[in-house]
């Protein structure tokens, strides 16, 4: 499955989870650029991007369209591919196209999730529901421990 996104230079291009096949992947789903909690977690990410890389590639994933990656990397610094997902297709597929709840009103949005993509495209951990504030040393705890290092 083929899907837009922003890459390392910030530019637009097309992008195939089977391009990184060979590669563990983070693979992140967040529900909007520039809102305060998906700030915090790309910001977070980006802080610790070299210990991230050490053992994968990142990828974040919104359904935000190419417009609103771009500025939100660039307005983040953020050093690593953003993909859109508009028609929530790769969301679908990992299943975190979710019905939400806000005051009340039920819509339908991306539910915060990880998951650790083994060298095959498999699900070799997945986190739902994340809470932002420590989740990333989660996710870097688990590759540590993962690679025995």
């Amino acid at each position: 499955m083929k899907l837009s996104g922003i890459d390392l230079n910030n530019n637009e291009t097309e992008f195939d989870l089977d391009e990184f096949k060979g590669q563990k992947i983070v693979l992140y789903f967040y529900p909007k650029d520039n809102t305060p909690s998906c700030t915090q977690e790309a910001c977070d990410f980006r802080d610790n991007l070299n210990r991230i890389t050490k053992h994968a590639t990142l990828i974040g994933v919104s359904p935000d369209s190419l417009k609103s990656h771009k500025n939100f990397k660039e307005k983040q610094g953020l050093n690593f591919i953003l993909l859109s997902d508009e028609n929530k297709l790769l969301a679908q597929k990992y299943n975190v196209w979710k019905e939400k709840s806000m005051y009340g009103k039920k819509y339908m949005g991306i539910e915060r999730s990880t998951f650790i993509l083994d060298e095959s495209g498999n699900i070799e951990k997945e986190w739902r529901k994340v809470r932002v504030k420590g989740h990333v040393d989660e996710v870097i705890g688990y590759l540590t421990d993962a690679k025995g290092t």
